[in-house]
């Protein structure tokens, strides 16, 4: 084929979105299903996604460059596995090599978040340091310095949702007490708030406006933990973008506009932090971009 194009797939709980890019970089080809847990189920998704672009981009599965996906769990990027992905039904998982085999592309795994802030960089025409928050089921960050992501020495870089700071000093599923996790996350609004139901995200702000005193206290944790995870973000990596993803984005405009405030009343309080100018790094993730799946495409190549 005369142009070259690049599977990203992210495997998420629920869904897996995938896309096709060419060679400049565009978006060609987009499919999104839900995820069949387990090992089979996974593997059986991708290679059944490989053919649906394929033909969305009139090409055979095998004329593909390289296929990159962005799971959850523990990585290792060299050997291509995947280890203690609970929300997807795996324990361990040789995923590169596997469906490697079955389509005859070269393939490569990342961890989910960096695959996001790899994407979110890419789509939105981000340059220099750039850092990802994803407000999800789970509580992470991803880095991208100067087109580069940042993985650490065992790619666990921006696993801040373990950072046990918070004052309420709740139980964490890690062991620890009081990690940024138990507040500000997904599974901390359905542990945490008996009127979660299974999709907090979608009930937080009319339960809210219906006067409902324990969501408002839950929405204020979740605006206190994020603000925390941004404030933390700055005084590490000092990036000139913080870019907020994940699910519990689409709360929009109020969990926004919270957070800049809460970054705005600390900034008050001292000069200090009133000079990092945190509020104005903050960008929000468009509520359909692809930025996992663009960023495990373009992982495979970084």
């Amino acid at each position: 084929m005369s142009t070259t194009m690049r599977i990203g797939m992210d495997i998420g709980g629920t869904k897996v979105e995938a896309i096709a890019l060419d060679d400049s970089g565009a978006i060609a080809g987009h499919t999104r299903t839900a995820t069949v847990p387990g090992a089979d189920g996974i593997i059986e998704t991708a290679e059944s996604i490989v053919a649906e672009l394929a033909r969305q981009t009139h090409r055979d599965p095998h004329d593909f460059a390289s296929i990159g996906i962005g799971i959850p769990g523990q990585i290792d990027r060299a050997q291509g596995l995947v280890r203690h992905a609970v929300n997807v039904g795996i324990e361990s998982l040789p995923l590169a090599s596997l469906l490697q085999e079955r389509v005859g592309v070269p393939v490569t795994v990342d961890n989910d978040v960096t695959a996001a802030a790899i994407g979110a960089a890419h789509l939105m025409g981000l340059t220099g340091s750039v850092a990802y928050l994803n407000l999800g089921t789970g509580l992470a960050a991803g880095f991208v310095l100067d087109g580069r992501p940042l993985r650490g020495e065992h790619d666990t870089a921006g696993e801040i949702g373990h950072f046990a700071v918070d004052p309420l000093g709740r139980l964490c599923l890690c062991g620890q007490l009081g990690c940024l996790e138990t507040v500000a996350s997904g599974s901390a609004l359905k542990r945490f708030w008996a009127g979660a139901g299974e999709h907090p995200g979608r009930t937080l702000i009319p339960a809210i406006a219906a006067g409902d005193a324990d969501a408002q206290q839950a929405f204020d944790n979740l605006v206190r933990g994020t603000a925390t995870c941004v404030q933390l973000l700055g005084l590490t990596l000092d990036p000139g973008t913080i870019v907020i993803g994940g699910g519990l984005r689409l709360l929009g405009d109020p969990l926004f506009g919270a957070i800049t405030h809460q970054l705005d009343v600390w900034a008050d309080r001292s000069p200090f932090i009133a000079q990092l100018q945190l509020s104005a790094r903050v960008q929000r993730l468009d509520d359909d971009s692809p930025a996992a799946a663009a960023g495990a495409a373009l992982a495979a190549i970084r």
